[in-house]
């Protein structure tokens, strides 16, 4: 996996459309921040698919976007629960297991939100093709995709301004990943 490439597709796009990526960033993390997280999912779903049809056709992507994938909204709300149950009884009982499951979750589910908005996917068999994608291939390969993932999405969130910046080039860089990834599954 080129991930120099990736990187630099991702920066070029960001680049690109930098003040509409920007806007989009804002309104999403004020949406979550609103909603108390609750709507966060739907509109990170909404947010990477107006990011995919950037990265395929060159399209800039519009705040609308942002809630285009209402759809998803009890899938996404229920996985999250259901993740939030499991990683804090992971907590409760030492933290060692709640970061384990944190990681279980990032590694097994990284493509699962792209599934559901790309390929119109419901819940459990985007996290089925999700696992399936990230055991194909190398694995170590897939590992540090998530670690540079999270890497700049962490660099970023450090500070607020910050993470207007770094969460597009992020998600582009993902969205690259995914594309290859994708594309090697047929």
């Amino acid at each position: 996996m080129d991930y120099k490439k990736h990187l630099e597709t991702a920066w070029n796009l960001t680049l690109k459309s930098i003040v509409p990526l920007i806007l989009m960033t804002l309104v999403m993390i004020i949406v979550s921040f609103f909603t108390l997280g609750i709507l966060a999912p739907v509109v990170m779903a909404g947010y990477m698919q107006s990011l995919l049809m950037l990265l395929r056709t060159g399209r800039e992507p519009k705040i609308q976007d942002l809630f285009s994938q209402m759809r998803l909204f009890l899938p996404l709300l229920l996985f999250g629960i259901i993740c939030f149950i499991a990683i804090l009884i992971g907590f409760i009982l030492l933290v060692l297991p709640g970061i384990l499951i944190i990681a279980a979750i990032l590694f097994f589910c990284f493509y699962m939100i792209p599934l559901m908005t790309d390929k119109g996917m419901g819940l459990m068999d985007a996290i089925k093709e999700s696992y399936a994608m990230a055991m194909a291939g190398n694995k170590a390969e897939h590992v540090v995709a998530v670690i540079i993932f999270v890497g700049i999405t962490a660099i970023g969130g450090s500070i607020f301004i910050g993470s207007l910046f770094t969460q597009p080039l992020a998600t582009l860089f993902f969205l690259c990943i995914y594309e290859e990834k994708a594309g090697k599954r047929g």
